[in-house]
């Protein structure tokens, strides 16, 4: 692996930078730092359109599907830059997560339908897998999908299912055979959320950001938005698993970065212990970025970033919270401040990364989880 992006790479990222503070307002910052309140907002809908015609939003994709058939490099340079200039809403699950394993398991006729519209900005897709059983014990899924002609039924509850409220698709893991072991009776389906039957509920997590309850009654889905094979969904959500723990950390550098200008401002860099311990965050920083980037090398060449990916999960949402108490040490009681306050440094990005932090251990599987998965897959180390 080469630690340096190549010219033309360099190149690309300037373009990228360039464009993005031309178009990236004021408005679009503020809607993405309300979080999963409002989720894509108009100013967001709006960019991602932009960069869809560029066939910026997912270059991975073949030109076919609305992509630039680019590298996954090119790929990670965006997404690095749009979170590092606070324009990325969330993950996106349509270009992040759904587009790499419906090239990998879907039919022709799937990709021709939601490739390109998730290129071209038009649609985006919420996780439907974690239920009230079924947490980090994917694999217990309930909510049941019978086949009935030439649909799926489907009913029962899925939980902090977060996008549902403003995606229109929901990339939905369901149990359609209940009489094999629990691993080999789940099945992916893509469901329209304006199907008849979907209830979606919030619920509002400590960081201010807002999941939600979804109900299904007896709600109807297409056969051919079955995806691969069916009872075999649990395997492709693995490889779906891999792409959504592929974290860009552009929104940590800005972050540090403008708690380091503060720190000189306020002259709390002449203390040796604050030399030191944000020294150690500037290392632990740069670890996190050369994960990253080991996980894009192992996607460009196109290996499974199995262990890999849950490495920086783990690594950069811990280092979330050393970072946030960290900072609030050095800041005191200013540290505490909400966004909103008057004497609040920093916007309140402090305090409000210190309640994220200990919500991204948990979410998109917590710590313990992924250390299982690094132990076992990546050290070949027996079950306990």
């Amino acid at each position: 692996m080469d630690f340096r992006f190549s010219k033309e790479e360099e190149s690309f990222k300037q373009e990228v930078r360039d464009f993005l503070k031309v178009e990236v307002t004021q408005e679009m910052v503020d809607e993405v730092e309300r979080g999963t309140e409002i989720g894509i907002g108009p100013h967001c809908w709006e960019l991602m359109k932009k960069m869809g015609k560029r066939r910026w939003l997912a270059p991975a994709f073949p030109k076919e599907y609305g992509g630039l058939g680019a590298t996954r490099w090119q790929q990670f340079i965006i997404a690095d830059e749009m979170t590092y200039h606070r324009s990325f809403p969330l993950h996106l699950c349509g270009v992040g997560i759904v587009g790499p394993t419906l090239l990998q398991y879907g039919t022709e006729a799937q990709k021709k339908e939601y490739l390109t519209r998730i290129a071209g900005g038009e649609i985006e897709f919420a996780l439907g897998y974690t239920e009230p059983e079924a947490g980090s014990d994917l694999a217990n899924v309930q909510v049941k999908a019978e086949k009935k002609g030439d649909s799926y039924i489907i009913n029962g509850q899925k939980v902090f299912n977060t996008g549902c409220h403003f995606s229109q698709y929901v990339w939905l893991a369901a149990r359609t055979d209940p009489n094999v072991s629990k691993h080999k009776g789940i099945s992916l389906l893509i469901v329209d959320m304006k199907t008849p039957g979907i209830t979606v509920r919030p619920l509002w997590v400590m960081d201010d950001d807002r999941t939600n309850e979804v109900f299904y009654d007896d709600v109807k889905v297409p056969i051919e938005n079955l995806i691969g094979e069916e009872n075999k969904g649990f395997y492709y959500i693995l490889t779906a698993l891999a792409h959504e723990r592929s974290f860009p950390v552009g929104d940590m550098r800005r972050t540090f970065e403008e708690f380091v200008e503060y720190i000189k401002e306020e002259g709390l860099g002449k203390d040796p212990l604050v030399q030191q311990s944000v020294a150690q965050l500037a290392i632990e920083l740069q670890a996190a970025s050369l994960l990253a980037y080991r996980v894009t090398w192992l996607t460009d060449k196109n290996i499974s970033p199995n262990w890999e990916a849950p490495m920086v999960k783990v690594f950069l949402t811990e280092f979330m919270r050393r970072f946030s108490n960290t900072a609030i040490e050095i800041m005191g009681h200013y540290g505490l401040l909400k966004k909103g306050s008057k004497w609040v440094p920093l916007e309140g990005r402090i305090e409000r990364l210190y309640r994220h932090a200990a919500r991204r251990n948990i979410s998109a599987g917590t710590s313990e989880v992924q250390r299982n998965t690094i132990a076992r897959v990546g050290l070949k180390l027996p079950r306990g």
